[in-house]
């Protein structure tokens, strides 16, 4: 460990190893400190991510897939189900396995890594962000670097403390439960989706299957609904109703921001990445493979400036981010807004008439535009997202 770094990068899940990484392809010195003894522990993630998601950045390795997945179940609250094929395969992870494997990735590309690295406080000097403050293995220490990157996770205290607003209003946080599980039978292959108001309301719920005999089972609502009646109730009573033989390996519960990016997410010599900076795919909750294409496109800028030497082209990320994913993240915000007001009724008569369509036209884009068939504008943002090419 130096006691100066190009760039350092604060928190190893996904975004975080690959900022370290494509900051580090770029030939600069890289620091990545997490905070938790080991990289990708614990898990708190549904683990569902696209197989493109996934090899965009790192080929697929069935030691970190735990299912491959196919097909989409989406069950109304009458009961009614309705399975669609996938038209590109998907795949629920083994995050543990997964984000070793990212961070072996960062670590191969010459970045170091150091767990048990607490950060505690930023080096500023004239407005500038010029380095971390840390505690590891009892010992306070300070690292200049010339860029930081936030890869802290929900309200990032690193971007609070750059003096950039990472709050969030409860509104836009979801309340989120999950449960690992064995002992229920399911299809390994299928995505399972619940709505209505027995379920989730304001959110879906879901079961990912894990192999054979074993799934994450939880859910998501919306800060109101939270406010109201807790998560893990919800997800009590559908285990209770579903699959009480079921045993529980795991348990975790907490928040997903589920809004579009942050209005500012990069500042001189600091740019947040994955949570940090809200790049969660507003709709659906997953911030793995979005999570990923926004540490790589960080990481990549953040070495460039050092290379450049042109500290301002950090302020190149927020465009660059914007044009791959920001802003279709502002159009899964609309549809998701749109979808959380369904009433049970409105559910029932979407799994209805779609139990109709034949096989062949069933697709994840033809759902969502049956789903907003009485809302023009809505139906005009899906098409922006699944027709528009």
């Amino acid at each position: 460990m130096k006691n100066h770094y190009d760039v350092i990068v604060v928190g190893a899940g996904p975004a975080g190893s690959m900022a370290a990484r494509f900051a580090a392809e770029k030939g600069v010195s890289v620091l990545m400190l997490e905070k938790d003894r080991d990289v990708g522990y614990p898990v708190r993630c549904g683990e569902a991510v696209s197989k493109a998601g996934i090899e965009e950045f790192i080929p697929s390795d069935s030691k970190f897939i735990a299912s491959v997945i196919d097909k989409f179940s989406m069950n109304a609250p009458d009961g009614t189900e309705v399975v669609l094929p996938l038209e590109e395969k998907g795949y629920i992870l083994e995050r543990r396995i997964f984000d070793y494997e990212l961070a072996k990735s960062a670590s191969a590309a010459g970045a170091e890594i150091l767990t048990r690295a607490y950060v505690n406080g930023l080096l500023i000097e004239d407005d500038i962000v010029c380095g971390v403050k840390f505690e590891y293995r009892g010992e306070q220490h300070e690292i200049k670097s010339k860029v930081v990157i936030a890869a802290d996770g929900v309200e990032s205290r690193v971007g609070r403390w750059a003096g950039i607003k990472t709050y969030i209003d409860f509104r836009d946080m979801e309340c989120c439960a999950q449960y690992t599980v064995s002992n229920i039978k399911i299809d390994p292959n299928s995505l399972y989706f619940y709505f209505g108001e027995e379920y989730a309301p304001e959110g879906y719920f879901w079961v990912f299957p894990k192999g054979d005999n074993s799934a994450n089972i939880g859910l998501g609502v919306s800060g109101m609904t939270g406010r109201k009646r807790s998560a893990i109730s919800f997800l009590n009573h559908f285990m209770e109703k579903n699959h009480p033989d079921a045993s529980i390996l795991t348990q975790i519960a907490g928040g997903v921001p589920c809004s579009p990016t942050l209005e500012k997410i990069a500042a001189q010599g600091i740019i947040l990445v994955g949570d940090a900076a809200r790049q969660v795919n507003p709709l659906s909750g997953g911030g793995i493979a979005s999570g990923m294409i926004g540490g790589s496109i960080g990481g990549r800028i953040a070495g460039e400036s050092v290379k450049m030497k042109k500290p301002d082209h950090l302020l190149s990320y927020q465009k660059a981010w914007n044009d791959r994913l920001g802003k279709r993240h502002i159009v899964f915000d609309k549809i998701k807004n749109g979808i959380y007001n369904f009433s049970d009724k409105k559910f029932n008569s979407i799994a209805h008439s779609f139990s109709k369509v034949p096989m062949e036209k069933r697709t994840l884009g033809n759902l969502f535009k049956t789903a907003l068939i009485n809302n023009p504008s809505l139906i005009i943002d899906v098409a922006k997202v699944f027709v528009v090419k």
